[in-house]
C-alpha cells in the first residue's frame, strides 16, 4: 500500500507541479521504481484492486499499465511459466474492470496482454489460450468492449515489422497459423456485434465503430485470405460495412475497411463496383452539393481503390465502369479543383488554370466514340 501511494503521489507531482524540480525528481523516482522487481506487483494491484489508498485516478493506472507493457516487452521471455499465467488473468481482470473507462487506459492494458502472448512461446498456442479466456470474458457483463478492444489490439502488434524484438519466423508462425485458425470465430463474434444494438453498454454508433475497428486490424493481418472469393457478395459483414458508409460516425472506418479488402482480394473490386451507381446518387452527388469534403474524398479514395485494383473492369465499358468513371471526374475534379467553398472570382481563374486538363479530357472522350 505504501508503494502504490508514492508511485500515485509522484504521478501526480510530474503531471501537475508547479515547479519543475519537483517534476523531474518524481521522473526520477518514477524511472528507477520501473526497474524494480516491486513494480510488477504493485501497477498489478493498481489495475485490478477495487481497495486503493487513494481514489480511482486514470493517470496512475495509464502508467501502471505502460509500466506492465514495458517490463513485458524487457524482460516477458524470462518470466516463469506460472507468473506468466497469473499476470495474464490480472490483465484480464484489469481489462474488464477498466472497460467503461478512458479508451486510452484500455489500449495499453490489451497492448500489455499482446506483448504478453507474444513471449509466451512454452505455451505452444498461446493465442488459442487466449481466445478461451476471451470466450469467458465475453459472456459477462461489460466484458464485450474489452474483448472487442483486445481483439483489435492483438492482430496489430503480430504484424508490427517495426517490432525487431520478435523475430520474423516467430511473427510468422503466430500470423499465418494462430490468427488464421481464429478467424471464424472472430467473424462470427463480429458479426453478432453488429446485429446485437443495444447489448454490452455500448450505443449502435460506437458500437458500429468498434466492430468497423477491430475488422480493420484483421484484414490488414491477411486473416482473410482463405476466405472464399464467392462468399463476398452476399456475406453479412460486407452489407455491415457497406451500410455503415450511410452513417456519418462509421464513414471514415467503412471507407478503410472497403480500401484494404479491395486491394487484397481480387473478387471484390467486381462486386462493389455494381454498388458503385448506388453510391453516386445516395452519397457522393448530395455531398458535392452539400460541399461535404469528408465524404468527397473518402468515396474518390475507395473509386480509385477499385480502378486501380481492377482496370480491366474498365476497359470493358460496362454501365458500372461508367457510373465509376463519372463518379471519380464528379468527385476529384468538381470538388478539388472548383472547390465548393471557392468564391466566383477565384472560380473562374482555377476552371482557366485547369481549361487544358478539361479539354484533353473531353479530347479523349471524343476519340474513343469516334
Amino acid at each position: 500500500m505504501e508503494l502504490q501511494m508514492k508511485v500515485a503521489q509522484a504521478v501526480h507531482v510530474l503531471n501537475h507541479d508547479t515547479e519543475s524540480s519537483n517534476r523531474v525528481a518524481a521522473n526520477q523516482w518514477l524511472v528507477q521504481f520501473q526497474q524494480t522487481e516491486a513494480a510488477w506487483e504493485v501497477a498489478t494491484s493498481i489495475l485490478t484492486s477495487d481497495h486503493q489508498p487513494f481514489p480511482s485516478d486514470f493517470e496512475v493506472e495509464f502508467f501502471a499499465a505502460q509500466i506492465l507493457k514495458r517490463k513485458i516487452q524487457n524482460e516477458g521471455y524470462y518470466l516463469q511459466l506460472g507468473v506468466k499465467d497469473a499476470l495474464l488473468n490480472a490483465l484480464l481482470v484489469a481489462a474488464k474492470r477498466l472497460s467503461s473507462g478512458p479508451p486510452q487506459l484500455l489500449t495499453q492494458i490489451c497492448l500489455a496482454l499482446s506483448a504478453l502472448i507474444l513471449r509466451s512461446v512454452e505455451h505452444g498456442k498461446p493465442i488459442e489460450q487466449l481466445f478461451y479466456s476471451l470466450q469467458n470474458l465475453r459472456t459477462q457483463n461489460d466484458g464485450i468492449v474489452a474483448v472487442l478492444e483486445m481483439l483489435t489490439v492483438l492482430p496489430e502488434e503480430i504484424v508490427d515489422t517495426q517490432n525487431t524484438e520478435i523475430s520474423a519466423s516467430h511473427r510468422n508462425q503466430y500470423g499465418q497459423e494462430q490468427l488464421l485458425s481464429h478467424t471464424p470465430m472472430v467473424i462470427e463474434f463480429l458479426l453478432q456485434q453488429s446485429e446485437n444494438k443495444f447489448q454490452g453498454g455500448l450505443q449502435p454508433n460506437e458500437r458500429n465503430r468498434k466492430v468497423l475497428r477491430c475488422l480493420l486490424s484483421w484484414v490488414r493481418a491477411g486473416c482473410f485470405s482463405e476466405t472464399p472469393e464467392g462468399s463476398f457478395p452476399t456475406h453479412p459483414l460486407l452489407n455491415f460495412v457497406f451500410n455503415s458508409l450511410q452513417v456519418s460516425s462509421s464513414f471514415d472506418l467503412a471507407i478503410e475497411v472497403l480500401v484494404e479488402l479491395v486491394s487484397r482480394h481480387e473478387g471484390l473490386p467486381q462486386v462493389l463496383l455494381c454498388r458503385v451507381p448506388f453510391l453516386k446518387e445516395m452519397l457522393l452527388l448530395p455531398a458535392l452539393t452539400g460541399g461535404d469534403v469528408k465524404v468527397i474524398a473518402g468515396l474518390a479514395c475507395l473509386m480509385s481503390e477499385i480502378g486501380q485494383a481492377a482496370p480491366s473492369l474498365i476497359v470493358e465499358a460496362s454501365a458500372e465502369a461508367l457510373a465509376l468513371t463519372d463518379a471519380l471526374l464528379r468527385s476529384s475534379l468538381a470538388s478539388y479543383i472548383l472547390g465548393p467553398d471557392v468564391d466566383g472570382t477565384n472560380k473562374k481563374n482555377v476552371e482557366g488554370m485547369f481549361f487544358s486538363v478539361f479539354s484533353a479530357l473531353l479530347d479523349a472522350l471524343l476519340l474513343r466514340a469516334q
